[in-house]
C-alpha cells in the first residue's frame, strides 16, 4: 500500500529547510564579520538575540516591531504567490501614513471615536492607491511591475519630504521637518501599561487569520496561483491576468498603507521622514523568509523584529555602525535566494535523474 501513497518531492521537503539553511549561513558569516572587526561573536550574538530580550519593555519592542513587518508581508505574499513581484511597499506605506496623518492633522483636537477608523480607512485607501499605480502601467503599458514600485518608494519619500518641509510642518517644531505630535482620538490606544504596544497588534492577526482563510478556503487564491504559475493554463481557464495584477497590487498596497497609519498613530506619534526603518523592504524578506505562509510570515517577522532591535543593541553596547542590521539583513536575503536556487535546480536535477 505504502506504493500507493503520494511522496513529498525530496526538493520540497529541502525548501522547507532552506530558511534554516540561510539562518545557520547568516550566524556562520557573522561569526567571521565580527572577528574582522576584533569583537567576540559569543558576546556579540548575545548581544543581537539574546539581551533585547531580557526586560517585558524588550519583549514590547519586539512585538510593536513585528507588528507592521507581518502585516505588510501577509499583502505582499499574495501577489508573490501570483508571481507579481510589488518591491513598493515602503512607498505604499509612506502614501498610506501620508493619507491616514493628512485626517490626523485636518482633526487634531477634536474627539470621536470615528477619528481613528478613518485614519485607517484613509491609509488603506493611500496604500491601495499607490499600488494601483503600477498595476495601471502593468495593464496598460505591460510596464515591468518590480521597476515601477520600486521608483514609486522614491517618489513618495519626497512627497512626503515636500510635506513635512512645507504645508504640514509643526509651526512650533523649530524647523525641523515634522508634523505636529497627534493626540486624544488621533492615536491607538496603548494594550500593555508602560510599553509602546498598542491595538495595531490586532489589525495584524486579523490579517494573519484573513490570510490563511483566503490562501485555503477562497476560490480566487487558486485562481491568482494558477496565472502566476502557469499564465498558459489560466487564459485557457478563462482566469483574467489584468485582474490577477490589480488584485495583487492593490491588497499588498493596502495592507502596507494601514501600517503606515499604524505607525504614524503608535510609536512614531506624527509624521518626519523617519516614519519606517525600512519595514517596506525589510518585509520582502519576511514574506520569503516564511515560505509565503500566514504562520511561517508571523515567524518570521518576529525574526526580521529581532535583527532590528540586536542592531540598536549593538550600536550602544559595542559601538557597532548602524548598517549592521541592514548587513545582517541581507545576508539573510542573499543566503535564502541561494539556498533555494540551489535547491530548485540542483536537487531537482538529480532527483529526475534516471539511474543507468
Amino acid at each position: 500500500m505504502h506504493l500507493l501513497e503520494p511522496r513529498a518531492h525530496p526538493s520540497q521537503l529541502m525548501k522547507w529547510l532552506s530558511p534554516l539553511i540561510a539562518i545557520a549561513l547568516m550566524l556562520i558569516t557573522g561569526s567571521l564579520l565580527f572577528l574582522a572587526l576584533d569583537k567576540n561573536p559569543i558576546e556579540a550574538f548575545k548581544v543581537f538575540f539574546i539581551d533585547p530580550l531580557t526586560s517585558s519593555y524588550g519583549w514590547g519592542e519586539l512585538l510593536i516591531k513585528a507588528s507592521p513587518l507581518i502585516l505588510i508581508a501577509q499583502g505582499l505574499a499574495i501577489g508573490f504567490r501570483a508571481r507579481i513581484f510589488n518591491i513598493g511597499a515602503e512607498g505604499q506605506l509612506i502614501m498610506g501614513a501620508l493619507f491616514g496623518g493628512g485626517i490626523a492633522i485636518t482633526f487634531q483636537g477634536m474627539t470621536g471615536w470615528w477619528i481613528l477608523p478613518l485614519m485607517v480607512i484613509g491609509g488603506a485607501i493611500g496604500g491601495a492607491l499607490w499600488g494601483a499605480l503600477p498595476a495601471l502601467l502593468k495593464t496598460q503599458f505591460n510596464a515591468e511591475e518590480t521597476l515601477t514600485t520600486l521608483m514609486l518608494n522614491y517618489v513618495a519619500t519626497f512627497i512626503l519630504l515636500y510635506m513635512v518641509n512645507g504645508p504640514w510642518r509643526d509651526p512650533a517644531g523649530m524647523n525641523f521637518p515634522q508634523s505636529i505630535m497627534f493626540d486624544g482620538s488621533t492615536l491607538l490606544p496603548i494594550l500593555i501599561e508602560g510599553s509602546r504596544v498598542n491595538a495595531s497588534v490586532f489589525i495584524t492577526l486579523f490579517a494573519v487569520f484573513a490570510f490563511w482563510l483566503f490562501t485555503s478556503r477562497s476560490f480566487l487564491s487558486y485562481q491568482l496561483e494558477v496565472g502566476g504559475q502557469a499564465p498558459a493554463a489560466s487564459r485557457y481557464a478563462g482566469f483574467s491576468a489584468k485582474r490577477t495584477v490589480w488584485f495583487s497590487l492593490c491588497i499588498s498596497g493596502m495592507m502596507a498603507g494601514i501600517a503606515g497609519v499604524g505607525e504614524i498613530a503608535g510609536p512614531v506619534g506624527q509624521l518626519n521622514p523617519n516614519i519606517s526603518p525600512g519595514y517596506g523592504f525589510a518585509a520582502i524578506i519576511v514574506a520569503y523568509l516564511g515560505r509565503l505562509n500566514p504562520i511561517g510570515m508571523v515567524l518570521s517577522g518576529f525574526l526580521m523584529a529581532l535583527l532590528y532591535l540586536g542592531g540598536e543593541a549593538a550600536q550602544m553596547a559595542m559601538q557597532l555602525p548602524a548598517a549592521i542590521t541592514g548587513l545582517f539583513q541581507g545576508m539573510l536575503l542573499f543566503f535564502l535566494l541561494g539556498s533555494d536556487a540551489f535547491i530548485e535546480n540542483r536537487l531537482r536535477r538529480r532527483a529526475g535523474a534516471k539511474p543507468a
